[in-house]
């Protein structure tokens, strides 16, 4: 017969503990040996001794019956098979009840050791390592083999307590090995199950982590990427007039010290999100949102930029996650036409909101024609990959490409989360902004 490996099904690894049960895994063997020592002495003991005395089944006498040779040999067999039970549950349970059969017939039906004993134990083995089914199958055919046979070829009638005995035991042991093995597979179930909860903690922080910081990766590139241009922009105009005119390259220089600070307290509210909250240097001021977008606009302006802002009358609150979402949309597309538009391009910003959407629109004219720019192409720099990543985090749609007339638009729809009932249109403000050269 195939042996159970550690891994297949009813057999068990090893499993943490202390004490005997510790020991026993540890040593399973020694204690199969020990196991199988001890029930040839009980089959010899059990053979010598006469258990009808004077006290009943309390008191036992010994030295009326003889050991003979045919009960030693069948002793030693029986019970030193139970050493290999784990391996060989099937052989074992078969090798016990030949032996027992045996003592049946060559006793002349009248069994003087208690063979069957053994059978008890493989067949408590066989059900305690194997699934349920084949614990039904082999217990039933041994339950039901051993009976017939002690009725067939004993010498005591057919319902004599010998017989329903080997009945009770053998079907105790198969009921017993059984509840072994369920009990067993309910642990395994658990530990696995709480296994794969820690793995899922585990997953679900890292998979928290990685979100956290490609949404601080892309709040720091919003904020460097238009600082940063409006700095290069002036700074460059206060360089080419500082000699013949001295009081607007002053104004520039004012400008880039202004939006130094507005980057630099950006980047301290983003980066301050990692601090922990009982920190008292943690930032406190909320987040950007369509409120300033007037400030932002004026940034730009500043920086030589003509924006139309069409912008409906604020309505109600619109929740953060969108307020935020659209605001950095539109620093990022007002960034992208400040570096990569021609010369004289003008920009216009519109926020329309219906009952469920926010769509947010940015076009520029494209200015004068000049070399494309790979930056402004569909898929084409950080910028871009961000605007989508925001998007599709809030459930919207984006489109980005160039206007068949010339220029450049981004469009992009954010479902509001609780639509609202309709509304007549809300009147809009248009601000009509100037060149700055």
């Amino acid at each position: 017969m195939t042996p159970l490996a550690p891994g297949q099904p009813g057999q068990p690894g090893p499993r943490p503990g202390g004490g005997p049960l510790a020991w026993i895994r540890a040593h399973p063997y020694a204690f199969d040996g020990a196991l199988a020592l001890a029930v040839v002495v009980a089959i010899l003991v059990g053979a010598v001794a006469e258990p009808h005395g004077p006290h009943g089944p309390f008191g036992p006498r010994f030295g009326h019956r003889d050991l003979t040779v045919t009960t030693v040999v069948l002793a030693v067999a029986a019970g030193g098979a139970l050493v290999w039970r784990r391996r060989f549950p099937r052989s074992v349970l078969a090798a016990t009840c030949l032996c027992t059969v045996l003592e049946l017939l060559l006793e002349g039906g009248v069994p003087r050791a208690p063979v069957f004993c053994s059978v008890v134990i493989a067949l408590c083995t066989l059900a305690a390592r194997t699934d349920r089914s084949t614990t039904w199958r082999v217990g039933a055919l041994t339950v039901l083999g051993l009976t017939a046979a002690a009725m067939l070829f004993g010498d005591r009638p057919w319902y004599a307590q010998e017989n329903l005995a080997i009945f009770a035991w053998t079907g105790m042991a198969a009921a017993a090995g059984d509840a072994v093995r369920s009990r067993r597979a309910f642990v395994t179930a658990i530990e696995e199950r709480a296994e794969r909860a820690e793995r899922t903690r585990e997953e679900e922080a890292r998979r928290r982590v990685a979100e956290e910081r490609m949404r601080i990766a892309r709040e720091l590139h919003d904020v460097v990427a238009h600082h940063i241009a409006l700095v290069n922009v002036q700074a460059g105009v206060a360089s080419h007039v500082m000699d013949s005119r001295p009081d607007q390259a002053k104004q520039a220089l004012a400008h880039v010290r202004e939006a130094s600070r507005s980057a630099l307290g950006e980047l301290r509210a983003t980066v301050g999100l990692l601090r922990q909250s009982d920190d008292p240097r943690a930032p406190t001021e909320p987040a950007p949102g369509l409120g300033v977008l007037d400030h932002l606009v004026d940034g730009f302006v500043r920086a030589g930029l003509p924006v139309t802002l069409d912008v409906p009358e604020p309505a109600d609150a619109l929740p953060a996650a969108i307020d935020l979402t659209a605001y950095r949309i539109v620093q990022e597309a007002l960034t992208n036409v400040h570096k990569h538009a021609g010369t004289g391009a003008r920009a216009t910003v519109r926020i329309e909101r219906d009952p469920g959407t926010l769509t947010v629109t940015v076009l520029d004219d494209g200015g004068t024609p000049g070399p494309p720019s790979d930056a402004r192409e569909p898929g084409g720099g950080h910028g871009l990959i961000g605007m989508r990543e925001r998007v599709a985090a809030l459930r919207g749609t984006a489109e980005t490409g160039p206007r068949p007339a010339g220029g450049f638009q981004v469009r992009v729809r954010l479902p509001l989360q609780t639509p609202q009932p309709t509304r007549a249109e809300a009147p809009t403000r248009t601000c009509r902004t100037r060149d700055t050269g």
